[in-house]
């Protein structure tokens, strides 16, 4: 897997992967939550912050997202991989990529998980991430960069 830059010639397959991995999780489609992904320049790129897809054999197999939050805090988002992918140190380098944007253009990141995504929770608590609170479900982490 290659990690690029998003365009938006590959914006119906974001859209996929993202659907895919959410529906696997036993999540629906929440028209207000993915409404980034209807317009992933103007979420991400047009404020300051990036997106990556994962790429192999030309198709897009995973998704990060960095988007700028007030000041100099960003979030990363949408650390998403096709389960094919998973296991193989994938999710963590599209998450390291992230990361590394967040580190060079932010001075405090943050992040929300599922409660039940045991392996997202553990990389990020590797990476420097710290326990912020749990609410309905989710839980959020920052990190100071």
């Amino acid at each position: 897997m290659i990690i690029q830059k998003y365009d938006d010639s590959r914006k119906e397959e974001v859209r996929d992967v993202v659907l895919e991995v959410l529906m696997e999780h036993g999540f629906e489609y929440d028209r207000l939550k993915d409404s980034d992904l209807k317009d992933i320049n103007g979420y991400y790129f047009s404020k300051g912050g990036t997106f990556f897809v994962g790429v192999d054999d030309g198709r897009v197999v995973g998704t990060a997202g960095v988007r700028k939050l007030d000041g100099d805090l960003c979030e990363i988002r949408r650390i998403y991989l096709k389960k094919g992918y998973r296991g193989k140190g994938n999710g963590e380098k599209l998450f390291l990529a992230a990361l590394d944007f967040a580190e060079k253009n932010c001075t405090g990141a943050v992040l929300k998980t599922d409660s039940t995504l045991k392996k997202a929770i553990n990389m990020y608590l590797k990476h420097g991430f710290s326990f912020v609170k749990e609410k309905e479900g989710y839980l959020y982490y920052e990190k100071l960069l």
